[in-house]
């Protein structure tokens, strides 16, 4: 029996514990408190709001959370004895809550931690909040702009600070400076500009700094040296300049280091001997040389080392430590043998672009089906470009070289309608998620690794995050984190047209945080940069929809490299951690030189010469119907169109009346001396435009044959696209893809119809566009064509203000065994060769002169045919090559511009035009001469302009007679519209009519 005592004491405990319960379920959150919450998350955009104040729950949030949402408060019940609780804790995540960040959280003078990440709240950061104990804010993943507010560094409580993937701009206030307890402070994925505070020398308790992805300037400052506690430091792309400071020695306690994608001076390995615990080593594009520090590999707890992309040279060690299982040296230049020790059972290595000795198939790198992912795609030096691609093939020979590749990335076989026939797109998840090979000779190879993301390593295909409308093609991508690239092998060598197709499909256009995922990366072809900072949603104008990218592409050793490069730029968090990289849906290469039907090189050479009768025999045919249009008349030649076949889409006359409601006079934006232009839109939405043949042109039979004949062969980014045509009745109709922003004439020279102002950077890249658009008609495509009319009306600009070649209707082929063409002249005053306008001597060297006056016309802002600036100078080419000589080349620039220009770029052009308008055929350059040399590849030559006033220049002759013809009234025009015939020297007739005389709206096709 036990002691009375014992039974008293057991009677009493077991009352106070329930007094105390009794208490503690009395406690509850002040009134005051709960209208607080009330207030906040309506403020925060949340129609309906239950709230506990006896349990301090939350109950109901309108709209209904998604289903990966966080949201609770947490209180503190030690008060008054346990009667009153105040609100300590807020977390509302993933709600996709519109409204604004509250002000009302002044009213909870307790709430010491609040959680807002992945909303849509809009604003700034309320100046109410530095008068809070607040210790941890993060508002990761929302639409705040502007700049950081100074009051913050009032805080002083202030630990943790996560302003990640927002809208903030301007410079980092130098008030954070003075949160000194500050731990964690993680401002990536903004707009930020500027250089680091000096004030952050003092935050000397930061364990963990992020400022990945902003646009700062200066170097990586010394004051890093202060964080001696530091773990954690993250620069990718901050805009921040190498080199690193060597003052980085100092933070011994970093376990997590990661510095990317920086400029500056070429640097040595920074030292790290003392950070003897980092696990975590990125080092990638950052401009570093020499060797890797012998220590590096034998960091004990080191799990990770990315030095991808530098200029490192040396050998690999022997000596690794035994953690260390990632390892990523890709792009760079180490060579020697490659040291077994390295390949550990369960190791990701990538030794891709270096110079290492090459891998038989016998040696340990090369072994198969091992628990290892070892990349040694040109990982060696040898000229043999198929041994680099497949070091561990023997003897790799291509049993038949193809002409075309179609890949569906991230998906299986698929296959699509395209032009009328049936395309197979390979699909290529049936390898590994770092490498495939493709028994049809193709490939990819990938390198990276899905940062803070446990589940993903290399690329992976991924799907839509949403229910979508796009095709099959799209409906699948591949990502990868750093480097993808897609080879093929066995090309036939030629001119391609490589087609890249993107759709955003992990970020969305609703209203969630899904859509406010940025992804930007590089594109590299041929190893050579041909986009820098894509962005898919950009050039598509939204996610979740396609777009296609078309580069033309030269294969000369039968091999053909797509590379996909993250740059560090964009979110790396949404719509999960770890989402980020670069991202495509399909690849497609055709040739611009046949009709693709692949196999053995026997096939391919027949192949070539059914290609070439082919196209003998068309143009036969074209050169008969024309001389039956200069024999017979127009009506003849209209008959004689019955029954021809032209290599095109044929449209019914019905279905470009239902597109241009049957050429309504509103829907007309051009009218020129060969007919008239419409704009219209086909039945699946298409917008197009129309060339309706006048029949007042004696000449229209002649321009219809030759432009469908030439244009329907050749396919360029910077050349107008053929949709089709109709011959149907007493109608010649050609149709063409809509240029939504006119001509460049109308942008340059109509300043009162354009609503256009062409800023130096879109003019510097309009030019280089026409320029690859004629050098790939000169060069580059199997038919060398000269196109006799460029001039500013001539091309065209699309959305995004891309040039666009157009109105083939004077061009001719060039043949290659003539050194000339001796022709009837044909072309616009002002824009003609000499060599050409005087005596029909005609090569491609006369499209060249033509560019430079278009180049001068460009930097000016002014038309060479309307400007004359004095007396002295008959054109603008005459007085660009007078102020060349003077160094005066500034007052060329088109004052509208007014400091915005870059004169390096300006001297460079102006300099490459003037030599393109040398008076010496045989000193212009060739197209691609010009596009290396406007894009800094190639030096200009120094030639000695020549200007009016030294020589009776012959590339005026022509158009003083113009200006005396307009003065005397025997023609008129505008900056736009010229019309006037002259006899030319050699008694050829010139016609200068502009095709389409340009009025308000006019796009010349």
């Amino acid at each position: 029996m036990l002691p009375r005592s014992i039974i008293v004491s057991w009677i009493l405990a077991v009352c106070c514990f329930r007094l105390l319960k009794f208490a503690e379920a009395q406690a509850k959150v002040p009134q005051e408190e709960e209208n607080a919450l009330r207030q906040i998350v309506t403020t925060m955009g949340a129609t309906n709001w239950s709230f506990n104040a006896d349990t301090c729950e939350v109950q109901t949030v309108t709209p209904s959370p998604p289903s990966a949402s966080e949201g609770y408060v947490e209180c503190n019940c030690n008060y008054r004895n346990n009667t009153v609780c105040h609100v300590t804790k807020i977390v509302i995540k993933s709600y996709n809550l519109p409204g604004v960040l509250p002000p009302e959280l002044v009213q909870l003078p307790y709430l010491e931690f609040i959680d807002f990440a992945y909303n849509l709240l809009t604003g700034t950061i309320p100046i109410e909040w530095a008068s809070t104990r607040l210790n941890s804010i993060s508002v990761l993943v929302n639409r705040l702009s502007g700049e950081i507010p100074r009051d913050l560094g009032n805080m002083t409580n202030l630990t943790y600070l996560n302003l990640e993937a927002n809208q903030f701009s301007g410079a980092i206030p130098s008030e954070l400076g003075k949160l000194i307890n500050l731990k964690t402070l993680i401002l990536s994925a903004n707009q930020l500009t500027g250089k680091l505070p000096i004030s952050f020398s003092r935050l000397t308790n930061l364990n963990d700094f992020r400022i990945s992805d902003n646009i700062l300037s200066g170097p990586i400052p010394d004051l890093i040296q202060n964080w001696k506690q530091l773990t954690r430091l993250e620069m990718h792309a901050s805009g921040l300049e190498g080199p690193i400071p060597s003052q980085i020695s100092l933070l011994t306690t970093l376990t997590d280091l990661r510095i990317s994608d920086i400029k500056g001076p070429p640097q040595e390995f920074p030292m790290l001997r003392s950070s003897t615990g980092l696990i975590t080593l990125v080092l990638r594009n950052c401009n570093i040389s020499g060797n890797i520090p012998a220590y590096i590999w034998r960091l004990r707890l080191l799990q990770m080392l990315d030095v991808s992309f530098n200029k490192l040279v040396g050998e690999i060690s022997r000596d690794i430590a035994r953690n260390l299982k990632v390892v990523f040296v890709t792009g760079n230049m180490l060579s020697g043998n490659i040291p077994d020790t390295i390949l550990k059972d369960g190791s990701s290595i990538d030794l891709s672009y270096n110079n290492f000795t090459l891998q038989r198939p016998e040696q340990p790198a090369c072994q198969q089906n091992m628990n290892r992912n070892v990349n040694l795609f040109k990982s060696s030096l040898t000229s043999n470009t198929r041994q680099r691609m497949l070091p561990c093939t023997k003897d790799v020979a291509c049993p038949r070289y193809q002409c075309s590749l179609h890949v569906n990335c991230g998906g299986n076989d698929l296959t699509v309608e395209e032009s009328n026939r049936r395309v197979i797109y390979q699909g290529d998840v049936y390898g590994d998620s770092a490498k495939y090979f493709s028994s049809s000779n193709w490939g990819f190879t990938g390198t990276g690794d899905f940062m803070d993301e446990p589940n993903y390593q290399n690329s992976r295909p991924i799907r839509p995050t949403i229910t979508t409308n796009l095709s099959d093609l799209y409906s699948t991508a591949r990502l990868n984190p750093l480097s993808l690239t897609y080879f093929h092998y066995c090309l036939e060598d030629g001119s391609y047209n490589v087609s890249l197709h993107f759709a955003e499909i992990l970020f969305t256009n609703d209203n969630t945080y899904y859509s406010l995922g940025r992804r930007m990366f590089d594109i590299y072809i041929q190893e050579k940069l041909v986009w820098k900072d894509f962005n898919i949603e950009d050039e598509a104008q939204g996610a979740q929809r396609p777009v296609i990218k078309h580069f033309n592409v030269t294969v000369t050793d039968n091999s053909l490299e797509i590379r996909f490069y993250w740059a560090s730029r964009g979110t790396t968090r949404i719509p999960n951690r770890g989402d980020y990289g670069s991202l495509v849906s399909a690849i497609s290469v055709n040739p611009n030189f046949k009709i693709c039907s692949n196999g053995s090189k026997k096939n391919v050479t027949a192949y070539i010469i059914v290609g070439v009768l082919s196209a003998f025999a068309i143009f036969m045919i074209l050169g008969i119907l024309w001389w039956k249009v200069y024999l017979k008349g127009r009506k003849q030649a209209r008959n004689g169109f019955e029954g021809l076949e032209l290599q095109t889409v044929a449209f019914s006359l019905k279905q470009i009346k239902a597109a241009t409601n049957n050429f309504d006079a509103t829907n007309k934006i051009g009218e020129g001396g060969f007919g008239s232009v419409y704009k219209g839109q086909l039945s699946d939405g298409t917008v197009i435009a129309v060339k309706q043949l006048s029949s007042r042109s004696r000449q229209g039979n002649r321009e219809f044959l030759n432009e469908i004949g030439m244009i329907s062969c050749l396919q360029h980014p910077n050349l107008v696209k053929l949709y089709g045509c109709c011959i149907e009745g007493d109608q010649l109709l050609v149709v063409y893809e809509y240029m939504e922003n006119n001509s460049l004439a109308h942008v340059l020279f109509n300043s009162e119809g354009s609503q256009l102002m062409l800023d130096w950077p879109t003019r510097f890249k309009i030019c280089i566009g026409i320029a690859r658009g004629l050098a790939f008609l000169h060069d580059e495509s199997r038919l060398k064509i000269v196109h006799r009319d460029i001039k500013a009306t001539n091309v065209l600009l699309d959305s995004d203000l891309n040039p666009k070649i157009s109105d083939f209707g004077l061009a001719r082929l060039n043949e290659d065994e003539k050194t000339h063409i001796s022709t009837k002249v044909a072309g616009t005053i002002g824009y003609m060769a000499p060599e050409y306008a005087l005596w029909g001597y005609l090569t491609d060297k006369a499209d060249v002169y033509s560019f430079g006056v278009v180049a001068l016309e460009i930097v000016s802002g002014k038309s060479n045919n309307n400007y004359m600036p004095s007396h002295n100078f008959i054109c603008l080419l005459d007085w660009a090559s007078h102020l060349q000589e003077s160094k005066n080349v500034d007052e060329l620039v088109d004052p509208r511009l007014g400091s915005q220009v870059n004169k390096e770029e300006v001297g460079r052009m102006v300099k490459v035009a003037l030599l393109c308008t040398n008076i010496t055929p045989s000193i212009r350059p060739t197209m691609s001469e010009v596009v290396q040399m406007l894009e800094g590849q190639m030096a200009i030559p120094d030639v000695i302009p020549e200007g009016s006033t030294y020589t009776d220049d012959m590339r005026f002759r022509t158009m003083k007679d113009f200006h005396r013809q307009r003065q005397n009234g025997s023609s008129s025009g505008s900056q736009t519209q010229n019309s006037t015939t002259i006899q030319t020297d050699a008694g050829f007739t010139s016609s200068t009519t502009d095709l389409y005389e340009i009025t308000r709206d006019t796009l010349s096709y």
